[in-house]
């Protein structure tokens, strides 16, 4: 992926988002407002940034790609697996904010759907031929849950999507490396899916080190998206204290970055 300038932002471009009519990518934490340690780019509310900043970031935003902040659709992130589908115009997206929701998909054209993060997965899927687009907000718990696969499912349910026609991109998230995880996680993936057995290696007892972007890759690619139709970042969000938000790194005083897809 490579960094684009777009207005006062940056972002991280997947390479099959050039060309098409659209625009996809992953925020990073510069360009806005904000000040520490929501320093400066911030769009989640669910922090204690004052509103404010987070508004005129979300302007910042949605001015850098031609849009009104009303055009900007984030969700009320719960680690669940409900996907909410917008097949019709909507005036104004903002009474969206209170939806509980972990993904998004839309054919609508004009309006940027997106999902916050600050460790957990944004990952991105566009079918170029039905043209609709979906968001996925990917921790720990939609992994074992299998919310790309539902997805997925939902893209081909509700728009007639195939899944091999599917184009997907990984975002930054936390690495393996830097994210160990306890039993409940583990008891988590083996009652559900997320493939535990490939992405989890033990390091002490009762202590796993969890690779959450495999996860996202197998997933996809078990739901039927070709491997070659599929990128991700390398970008470890805890290592990169200039580029982004993390979590766990900042003990939870940190901002979001966004996961966005808007078809033009």
């Amino acid at each position: 992926m490579k960094q684009v300038r777009q207005g006062k932002i940056t972002y991280l471009q997947p390479a099959w988002a050039e060309g098409l009519p659209l625009a996809a990518g992953f925020t990073t934490r510069n360009g806005g407002v904000s000040r520490p340690p929501y320093n400066s780019l911030n769009l989640g509310f669910n922090t204690d940034d004052p509103v404010y900043n987070v508004e005129g970031n979300r302007s910042n935003l949605a001015r850098a790609f031609d849009l009104q902040p009303r055009q900007l659709l984030t969700v009320k992130q719960v680690h669940g697996t409900d996907v909410l589908i917008i097949d019709a115009p909507n005036p104004d997206l903002s009474h969206f904010l209170t939806v509980e929701s972990d993904a998004v998909i839309t054919d609508q054209p004009g309006i940027m759907v997106g999902v916050l993060v600050a460790d957990c997965y944004p990952v991105l899927i566009y079918d170029a031929k039905r043209k609709v687009a979906g968001v996925v907000h990917v921790g720990w718990r939609g992994a074992a849950a299998g919310i790309i696969a539902k997805t997925i499912g939902a893209m081909e349910a509700n728009f007639g999507c195939q899944a091999e026609n599917l184009l997907a991109a990984i975002g930054p998230g936390i690495g393996a490396h830097k994210y160990e995880v306890d039993r409940p996680v583990r008891d988590a993936f083996r009652q559900g899916s997320g493939f535990w057995e490939e992405i989890a290696t033990e390091v002490s007892l009762g202590c796993w080190r969890l690779d959450l972007k495999k996860s996202c890759l197998l997933q996809l690619e078990k739901a039927g998206v070709k491997t070659g139709q599929i990128t991700a970042a390398q970008e470890c969000t805890c290592c990169h204290r200039e580029l982004f938000f993390s979590y766990r790194r900042d003990k939870g005083a940190t901002g979001r970055q966004l996961g966005f897809i808007l078809i033009k």
